[in-house]
């Protein structure tokens, strides 16, 4: 329950602060993206922000024996190949923010503006997930 409520948290956390930086307005996106036009660096501003309060977050975090909400960590194992399918993945998902904006997580910051394009984008997003688990081959 602990665990449940601390990601539900942490949660409403990203989304306020996907909010405020403007990174679930998909014009602030796409005109971040427009490097050869009118572009919009202040994205970059919000990024390096984030990897810097990560990084000295995580030097802290990673000096305890567990974490606070569970037995142990959850740390990619080391070896980990990129592979065709995450390099596909990669690219649909790139294709996909640079056509409108939105990548999951902006999409549900979004979907309290009450615009219709965050609906639209999160029920083609459900659609998707459910394609690929029905066609996915599991290992």
């Amino acid at each position: 329950m602990t665990k449940n409520i601390a990601g539900f948290i942490c949660g409403i956390l990203f989304g306020t602060g996907l909010t405020v930086s403007q990174m679930s307005n998909p014009d602030k996106v796409l005109a971040f993206l427009d490097v050869t036009g009118n572009w919009d660096f202040s994205l970059i501003l919000v990024m390096f922000g984030a990897i810097a309060t990560l990084s000295a977050a995580q030097y802290f975090i990673l000096k305890r024996k567990k974490p606070v909400c569970d037995s142990h960590f959850h740390l990619p194992k080391t070896g980990n190949l990129i592979d065709r399918r995450l390099v596909l993945g990669a690219i649909i998902f790139g294709v996909g923010w640079g056509l409108v904006g939105f990548c999951p997580g902006s999409a549900l910051a979004a979907l309290s503006d009450g615009k219709p394009d965050p609906f639209i984008f999160t029920i083609a997003l459900g659609m998707g997930m459910m394609l690929f688990n029905r066609f996915h081959n599991k290992k």
